[in-house]
């Protein structure tokens, strides 16, 4: 029995879905079965006879305090409560933004110290601490694309409508992961035979994206208006000038996340899963590119995700 927290949200509902295409028995904690974790009581035998827990929910965004209750004592709340009905294996979903500003020219877990500056990342990188305790594996995914992405491609978007060029020469290199590559590692991960370790690995694909390939992959699937390339280049610093001078929702601190030298090394995780990375994330594009054009640059609700 696998038990999946998040497992509705927009990583969560692609595991769920790689899990029982393997034939995996899965048990979703979700509200609508009572299970909430901003309250702990509800989380009450909610892994019993389970081995494995996928904790995959988080609350991102604004609200401080939500953030806290969901990614920090919520998760605190699920590893207890893992521990109690003795699930041998534990495997939850962090982020890299954990990290805080760059650059980040490709370290080793270890390798640099995390400096959280938003209340999400704050509080998911407190949730890690219950989870490693608890002999768990924790995976900081880099950004995540495809159907159901949020805000990834739409902060792109967003930003381009304001910064309609290339930015500082496109050479900025970050860790994507598509949907459903990263579903397939979480699931392998998940059911394989090989004993975890337990502590942080990153989960991204192994090659950073670079931003003006993705720009350029963007607008050839008509979700941007024109190639970044037609718009002139844009020093860094007129890109920052430019989202302080025009309305939007992106802010520089964000804008840094995406088109900055922000990528992880990401080799080890798709060894330990003994499956293919797949071709990566720019391939994958053309598979969500009705969803991307749909959402455009629309700011991404506050809502429990995964």
């Amino acid at each position: 029995m696998i038990v999946v927290s998040g497992g509705t949200g927009f990583v969560g509902s692609a595991v769920v879905r790689q899990l029982r295409e393997q034939g995996a028995q899965v048990r979703l904690l979700s509200r609508a079965q009572g299970v909430d974790l901003g309250v702990p009581q509800s989380l009450r035998g909610s892994c019993e006879g389970a081995r494995t827990l996928l904790s995959l929910a988080s609350y991102v965004g604004p609200d401080a305090q939500q953030c806290a209750v969901v990614n920090d004592r919520g998760t605190r709340a699920l590893m207890s409560e893992a521990r109690r009905a003795g699930v041998h294996r534990i495997v939850h979903l962090s982020t890299c933004a954990v990290y805080g500003p760059g650059p980040h020219r490709g370290p080793e877990v270890g390798e640099v110290r995390p400096a959280p500056v938003s209340p999400a990342s704050r509080s998911r990188l407190a949730g890690e601490s219950p989870v490693l305790a608890a002999g768990g594996t924790v995976l900081r995914a880099g950004l995540v694309t495809g159907t159901g992405d949020r805000w990834a491609v739409p902060a792109l978007v967003d930003a381009f409508r304001r910064l309609p060029g290339s930015w500082a020469g496109g050479r900025g290199l970050a860790s994507y992961i598509d949907v459903d590559d990263l579903a397939r590692v979480v699931a392998a991960l998940a059911t394989g035979p090989r004993v975890l370790p337990a502590g942080v690995l990153h989960v991204s694909h192994p090659e950073p994206v670079r931003n003006g390939e993705l720009m350029t992959e963007l607008a050839r699937h008509g979700i941007l208006p024109h190639d970044p390339a037609e718009g002139g280049d844009l020093s860094w610093q007129e890109c920052l000038t430019g989202l302080d001078e025009r309305p939007g929702w992106v802010s520089p601190r964000q804008f840094a996340l995406l088109a900055g030298d922000m990528w992880y090394r990401s080799d080890t995780v798709w060894r330990l899963a003994a499956v293919p990375p797949g071709p990566g994330p720019l391939p994958r594009l053309a598979g969500a590119a009705q969803w991307y054009r749909v959402r455009g640059g629309s700011r991404p609700d506050a809502e429990l995700v995964a």
